[in-house]
């Protein structure tokens, strides 16, 4: 089968697709025949080795073993191991992958009783996938970190991304007030998706218009914890996705101190139970037109180079698909 494999850390071009051997399914797993995936802002780091102190699990100079990106796949059952019995050939799932990657090939292994579950009949693969990559990020950190609830104000900082775009609609579907802030070419995205009200960041400083949130949801982690503590209320939430140095001592900070707190969530580590009771979730969202998919560009699986390249960029709206 063909895959998409890096053995060094650095830019695109050291992404090769090559020909490996396909994965038999042992007892327990599902045989997924990969029909779309997406290409994320965090595969980027991952494929760059950063940041540094990641690579203390990875491999310092290079990666311990040969690497196919890739965190969130839609397809069809190929085959199914023993012990399998709420799986069956030709099932239609969506699923995670979690740290082990391996999404961008024409098969993957999964664990059945891992972050995955099935389509629904009128949601296609692309759909499916990319409402994994942004929702699976969106949800935790607005119901969990930020404990959104129906008449908060929250603001989204990187609104017209894959996972500002699902946080602009599933802030909206816990009830809350919501503002995007995002690109001059990305407002009317983003006003469509829901949002009450839309920064242009080109043109406005969010930080500086008087105007307070319950919760900050910097998706795009331009901003940082000290800018925004102005504009929380108290006991509001700066939430952040990237990791640093900086945002690890504020949450310890705030912790004790303060109303105001900083958090940080590693939502790609969490238990593959609560990442399918995630999806479902997210399912039922697509399938109900709850939830829209924003699906900014599709490439194959051959052009992964021009993929990354184009995420590397900033130029995207919505989450980019690798069609397979």
């Amino acid at each position: 089968m063909r895959a998409v494999v890096y053995r060094e850390y650095g830019g695109p071009d050291v992404l090769r697709v090559e020909e490996v051997e396909q994965p038999v399914p042992a007892a327990g797993q599902l045989l997924v025949a990969v029909r779309a995936t997406t290409v994320s802002t965090a595969e980027m780091a991952m494929r760059k080795g950063q940041p540094f102190f990641a690579r203390f699990v990875s491999g310092l100079r290079r990666p311990r073993k040969p690497t196919t990106p890739g965190s969130e796949l839609a397809g069809e059952v190929s085959a199914v191991g023993a012990d399998v019995s709420a799986f069956e050939v030709a099932d239609r799932v969506v699923a995670s992958t979690g740290a082990g990657l391996g999404a961008s090939a024409e098969y993957a292994l999964l664990d059945a009783a891992g972050a995955v579950v099935r389509i629904p009949d009128a949601i296609s693969f692309d759909e499916a996938v990319t409402a994994c990559e942004g929702g699976l990020t969106a949800l935790p950190f607005l119901r969990d970190a930020g404990r959104v609830q129906a008449g908060d104000r929250v603001l989204v900082n990187g609104a017209s991304g894959g996972v500002g775009s699902a946080a602009v609609q599933i802030a909206r579907h816990l009830g809350a007030h919501v503002t995007g802030v995002c690109g001059t070419e990305s407002v009317e995205l983003v006003r469509s998706l829901g949002a009450d009200a839309v920064i242009d960041y080109r043109q406005t400083d969010f930080t500086a218009m008087g105007q307070t949130y319950d919760v900050v949801f910097d998706v795009a982690s331009r901003s940082s914890f000290g800018r925004c503590r102005p504009i929380l209320n108290p006991g509001g939430r700066y939430l952040r996705t990237v990791p640093s140095l900086a945002i690890l001592g504020q949450m310890l900070w705030t912790r004790w101190f303060g109303s105001r707190r900083a958090t940080l969530m590693l939502t790609g580590l969490r238990k593959p139970a609560a990442k399918a009771k995630d999806l479902a979730f997210l399912m039922d969202l697509l399938a109900g037109e709850r939830l829209r998919p924003v699906i900014g560009r599709r490439f194959r699986l051959d052009e992964s180079v021009a993929a990354h390249r184009f995420v590397e960029s900033g130029a995207k709206q919505g989450s980019v698909v690798l069609s397979v």
